[in-house]
């Protein structure tokens, strides 16, 4: 049975799967190399539940109990060892994770599980860098996590049947639907997102219109939630360029990275994280993804 669980990594998605993971009734410990990475989270996702309570998305009692189970440490090792099930949101850099899964097998017990919050990379190859490949697999959450209702469940090679059926549960309980796939680079969600998101910065190379439009068309049109260019400055433009590399390298030219997203990113417009990226957000004072 899940108890505790560990999320590392406290960037966007890792505060976000800590607050759902909370709020699903487990003890949560939220994990960071950086003391002030820390701070920012926790002062984050207690926004998270106290908006939810005003909302009425969430009684004042379980905003507290929720509360209670968060803690957070940049203490990896000491955490880990008292987990069931640990997972990993740092960023998409394989050699970042090789260094997470070599650590974590090292100290967590045996009968913990690994979860790996990839968009796009391998769950067995990351399985490789541990002891444990049956009790590895990749639990996709969605940006801003406390609002998106899925979770793509990917099995690697030797994933075990009962990961995937832990995997399940863990996610029924934080609220989530699911939906659980074979390992194919990007899945079913990244590989379709990618494109739309290329392709929305070839559009805007080519002057076929503003982002504002596009954005606009994409909504109405085609009933997104958000459009593209909005997306990509959710996400990050520098992880969506990571993902497109990838999936270049992997699936063939179809998602070649746009030269506009690479000369936005190597701009430093990277998105709402900078405060500028296709938009500018730098007079809004911050974003309300409560």
């Amino acid at each position: 049975m899940i108890k505790h669980i560990t999320v590392i990594g406290s960037g966007v998605m890792g505060r976000g799967i800590a607050y759902v993971a909370a709020v699903g009734g487990f003890k949560t410990t939220l994990v960071d190399i950086s003391e002030k990475a820390l701070e920012s989270a926790k002062t984050e996702i207690n926004a998270i539940f106290e908006k939810g309570v005003k909302r009425n998305k969430l009684s004042e009692e379980a905003a507290n109990k929720g509360m209670e189970r968060m803690s957070y440490s940049s203490d990896l090792e000491g955490t880990v060892s008292n987990s069931d099930m640990v997972i990993e949101a740092v960023p998409e850099n394989i050699d970042i994770k090789r260094n997470v899964f070599e650590t974590i097998d090292q100290h967590a017990p045996e009968h913990c599980y690994f979860a790996t919050n990839t968009s796009t990379m391998s769950p067995t190859e990351i399985a490789s860098f541990t002891n444990r490949p049956g009790k590895v697999i990749a639990m996709h959450f969605f940006n801003p996590v406390h609002k998106m209702p899925l979770i793509e469940i990917i099995k690697g090679l030797d994933t075990a049947e009962d990961t995937v059926t832990v995997a399940n549960e863990v996610a029924v309980k934080m609220g989530k639907e699911t939906v659980t796939v074979n390992e194919f680079p990007g899945f079913v969600t990244s590989r379709i997102s990618a494109l739309v998101g290329n392709e929305a910065f070839y559009m805007l190379q080519e002057g076929v219109g503003s982002p504002e439009e596009i954005d606009k068309a994409i909504k109405l049109g085609l009933n997104y939630p958000m459009g593209p260019f909005e997306l990509g400055d959710l996400v990050g433009l520098d992880t969506r360029l990571n993902n497109l590399k990838y999936l270049h390298e992997t699936l063939g030219e179809k998602y070649r990275p746009c030269p506009l997203l690479v000369k936005y990113v190597k701009a430093g417009r990277i998105g709402r994280k900078a405060g500028v990226g296709v938009y500018d957000y730098r007079e809004q004072g911050g974003s309300d993804n409560a």
